[in-house]
């Protein structure tokens, strides 16, 4: 078992959150390791030596984490979802899905009940990359600041 040094570990944290926020995109072994700043096959033992899982794990399992709550609150399609959390074809989405939830994606949302949000209130919002950011304030969601408290004619 690697040793991971107490130095390393916020180098391991800043990658894993890199992963976490761009989980939808494509990531590779390369691009986290140099998040972390280490050559790519130190990242690899030490992640999993620290996390219990490789960092390509890791990312799976979050693509699929954020797929069940969209299965589970939208009336997207399997398809829509597998493009929203990074996947690039709907074959590997559902095979790595049914291995960790333990049902077909399809199966999974219909047996999740509850109410949907409409798959076009998702786009509509800016959630096509499948990470909701919500407006501090309403004056951000116009492009104003909350200092900006002079009136406009």
């Amino acid at each position: 078992m690697v040793s991971v040094p107490a130095d390393l570990l916020p180098h391991l944290r800043r990658a894993r959150d890199v992963a976490d926020r761009n989980f939808a995109e494509a990531l590779d072994l390369d691009g986290l390791a140099r998040a972390a700043g280490v050559s790519k096959y130190h990242f690899l033992r030490c992640f999993a030596a620290e996390y219990g899982e490789t960092p390509m794990q890791y990312v799976s399992r979050r693509r699929i984490e954020r797929a069940t709550d969209l299965l589970r609150a939208t009336n997207l399609s399997v398809t829509e979802v597998s493009a929203l959390v990074g996947y690039a074809g709907v074959g590997s989405f559902s095979r790595r899905f049914t291995e960790l939830v333990g049902v077909s994606p399809s199966q999974y949302q219909r047996t999740q009940t509850g109410p949907r949000i409409p798959g076009c209130y998702v786009f509509m919002l800016g959630l096509n990359s499948a990470i909701p950011a919500k407006p501090r304030d309403a004056a951000a969601s116009y492009g104003r600041s909350t200092d900006d408290t002079e009136e406009h004619p």
